[in-house]
């Protein structure tokens, strides 16, 4: 059940979870606490801020913040409950109210329909959602939201979030599964004072907060230090004004307008932990790794961001999913020049400092910049401004318009080569890029790039090229390219190994930008133990914990008896903080599996088998899950287990290649051939974006015999993934054997792209071009 605690059950909670020794001297280091200080600052609620800041109190009253989770009553219920009806692919769910509760009928965890209390409300505008608290302590939201909008803008009705795919109760995203639960998805960053508190044997949540809307708190920190300075009582050894931490504040800006580009002429220098991490905290695509956050220190001190992947962000580092604008902003020019969240909006109101693209007019000249000279518009209504061109709109949860914080020079040349979107051909729906672009270069000239410059990179390494080799390795190691974009580029350069690229990996372990140093932690994987030790071992103690996680993970299957004591106390310690992050999210199928790679790392196949059988429980549909546990099975010899685990796997999800897959290797260990090349085919056949699967199953008909039928599989995967390394190996010897020259000779020059470092496949690429 979900508490708004005491202040002495709050205080009793701000313990971190198995933090190890490496983690509670960071800490001390970096100044939650001072020398002697033994006990942090407890919760004080808001209302205890009013009193001397009452004017950033009432701004923050009116604010969404404030609105962000309230109990439902009269005057916060804002959906219409007075017995609405609303059919979602033929159910046919009801609003209503009785005895001064508020109630919906719809179909429940089982599919059966139920009757369900609201007991909290989750935003305001444009849209409120609705929690249901259930026995167990989950809350989880329900699928129909109110649109808050006014009627002549298609508001005040109710709507489904996914209208346009029915959402079954078996399926991970319905309202009463994972995918929809308040406890991890929402509640730190709608609640203040979180601990979510997740009980794994029980399977149950104790889940508290300090104050149930996001407070002053929520971004200051706890705040009872504070007022015991403010009267003169704060005890000596906390930081600033009585806070355990602040976020440091940047050196005064010059934000000058030169007359010369209407722009401000001079940045100024960001401080480590600046307000634009505390607000990354939630404005951000993330992963908790801590509940131990506090102002004034870096985002992955308790959280583990996003890169700009594929799924989530266009090539060009544009939002596609929802990725609420902190890595938007952190690419920006903006960012780099020492802008901060503030500078724009006002932080306890949370509304801009101006009127729509006026907010731009405090640094910019509005009169070079709303002009046509500049946008190609004559100025007038419907006339694009600032906002419209350099942060175009995408539209999440059906009616929630979010603008792209990265502040970019609208591209459609790139948008005609990569497909990327851009605001022109946004507005102009009806015309190609090309027309929008000539049209962009006839008033600005050829040379208007901007700041982002990662396309043709992160495109070509999307599509396997090795031309993105060079460029990755460039962007990676080139200090003026933001430091989530260079951690991308790392991170995507992997799919090219060579020694260039394991010599940009090494240097990047000691990057200023944490994130980059994960991602190189992350590419060592696969290196030889004394290798891996030699380069991360000294991160075991570095300040940030998702860096420290990240080595301890890598260094798993260290033996601790070959250490030095100091070597083995720091990997103990950054091991612990690796377990508790994980064991922070055990409610999560994902964390189970993390865990359970992290034991079997560890030498504890039994320990592990136990975390994805308790996975499988939250979610018995993890394909992901019933794999690794096949392969622990595989590990321990008891390949019966492995294949009933596959095919169970297989029986609640038909069409999961990887299951497919996987039960095809165990079948060939078991020597069941018939039946595996079946099996490895279905998983290539339901798979055909994973060219591993191809290739396995390639060599399985060649080695029973089936040669006739490989080159067509090799083909067909070859023509979806043309620089592929093995399947290009496999080709390239059938050509070789069957004196098919020419064909050789043009895979071995792809294979050698691949595989710029061996000389024998490029001698024999040259050799086969000669002839």
């Amino acid at each position: 059940m979900v508490e708004e605690a005491s202040l002495s059950r709050i205080h009793g909670t701000l313990a971190p979870l198995a933090i190890g020794l490496a983690s509670a001297l960071a800490i001390l280091a970096g100044g939650f606490l001072s020398a002697g200080a033994n006990t942090p600052p407890a919760m004080a609620g808001s209302q205890s801020c009013a009193g001397c800041h009452a004017a950033e109190a009432e701004s923050w009253r009116k604010s969404q913040h404030a609105a962000a989770m309230q109990h439902a009553r009269e005057d916060t219920v804002l959906g219409d409950f007075g017995g609405v009806d609303v059919d979602y692919f033929g159910i046919r769910s009801r609003f209503f109210r009785e005895d001064g509760k508020f109630l919906v009928t719809t179909d429940g965890p089982d599919g059966a329909m139920g009757t369900f209390e609201v007991k909290y409300t989750f935003g305001v505008d444009p849209l409120q959602q609705y929690l249901v608290e259930f026995p167990d302590g989950r809350i989880q939201a329900l699928p129909f939201a109110w649109d808050s909008r006014p009627k002549a803008k298609g508001g005040q009705r109710w709507f489904h979030l996914y209208p346009g795919e029915q959402v079954r109760h078996d399926d991970s995203l319905h309202w009463t599964k994972l995918g929809q639960n308040w406890n991890f998805m929402c509640a730190e960053c709608h609640s203040t004072g979180v601990r979510k508190n997740y009980e794994a044997a029980s399977d149950t949540f104790h889940t508290t907060f300090s104050e149930i809307s996001v407070g002053c708190e929520s971004c200051h920190g706890a705040a009872s230090g504070h007022i015991a300075w403010a009267k003169g009582g704060a005890d000596p050894r906390l930081a600033g004004k009585g806070f355990a931490s602040m976020a440091p504040r940047r050196p005064p800006p010059d934000w000058t307008i030169n007359p010369a580009t209407g722009s401000p002429a001079h940045g100024t220098s960001r401080p480590a932990g600046d307000e634009v991490e505390t607000c990354a905290r939630c404005h951000g695509r993330r992963g908790a790794i801590s509940e131990n956050w506090q102002p004034g220190h870096p985002i992955t001190d308790t959280h583990m961001p996003a890169l700009l992947s594929a799924d989530l962000f266009e090539d060009d580092g544009q939002m596609r999913d929802e990725v609420f604008n902190d890595q938007s902003f952190k690419q920006s020019l903006m960012y780099a020049k020492g802008v901060v969240c503030s500078d724009c909006h006002d932080p306890h109101s949370g509304k801009l400092k101006a009127e729509g693209a006026e907010v731009c007019g405090q640094c910019h000249a509005p009169e070079r910049f709303a002009s046509t000279a500049h946008t190609g518009h004559a100025p007038g209504p419907g006339a694009p401004d600032c906002i419209s061109c350099h942060m175009p709109a995408r539209t999440y949860m059906g009616v929630d318009a979010r603008h792209d914080h990265s502040f970019r020079v609208p591209r459609p040349d790139l948008s005609e080569t990569f497909n990327t979107p851009n605001a022109c051909t946004g507005c102009h729906a009806d015309k190609p890029p090309r027309w929008a672009a000539e049209a962009v270069e006839r008033w600005h000239g050829p040379v208007r790039k901007g700041f982002q410059s990662w396309t043709e990179a992160f495109h070509k390494a999307r599509a396997a090229e090795p031309a993105a080799r060079e460029l990755l390795l460039k962007l990676a190691a080139n200090p003026e390219i933001p430091g989530i974009a260079r951690a991308t580029a790392l991170s995507e350069a992997q799919r090219f190994p060579s020694n260039a690229t394991s010599e940009a990996t090494a240097k990047a372990l000691s990057d200023a930008d944490p994130m980059v140093r994960v991602v190189a932690l992350r590419a060592l994987a696969g290196a030889p133990l004394p290798r891996r030790w030699e380069l991360a071992a000294p991160l075991l103690g570095d300040p940030v914990l998702a860096v420290r996680t990240e080595a301890a993970l890598l260094l798993a299957d260290q033996p601790l008896g070959d250490l030095a004591e100091a070597d083995r106390i720091r990997l103990t310690a950054a091991m612990a903080e690796y377990e508790a992050a994980q064991r922070l999210n055990a409610d999560r199928p994902d964390a189970r599996a993390n865990l359970a790679r992290f034991l079997a790392s560890r030498g504890d196949p039994v320990a592990a088998e136990a975390e994805l059988l308790a996975g499988l429980r939250l979610y018995p549909g993890s394909t992901t899950l019933s794999v690794n546990l096949a392969d622990i099975y595989r590990a321990l010899g008891r390949e019966a287990d492995a294949e009933a685990v596959l095919r169970e796997a297989i029986a609640r999800a038909p069409e999961a290649g990887a299951a497919h897959h996987a039960l095809g290797l165990s079948l060939v260990r078991q020597k069941r051939y018939a039946e595996a090349l079946a099996e490895l085919r279905r998983g290539t056949e339901l798979a055909p974006d994973e060219p591993r699967f191809a290739y396995v199953y390639a060599v399985a008909l060649q080695s029973t015999g089936q040669s006739d039928q490989v080159k067509a599989v090799v083909a067909e995967a070859l023509r979806r993934h043309p620089y592929d390394g093995a399947l290009l190996t496999l080709a390239l010897k059938d050509a070789l054997r069957q004196s098919n020259v020419e064909t050789a000779a043009d895979l071995a020059g792809r294979l050698s792209q691949m595989q710029p470092d061996d000389a024998s496949l490029s001698r024999l690429a040259d050799r086969l071009k000669g002839r």
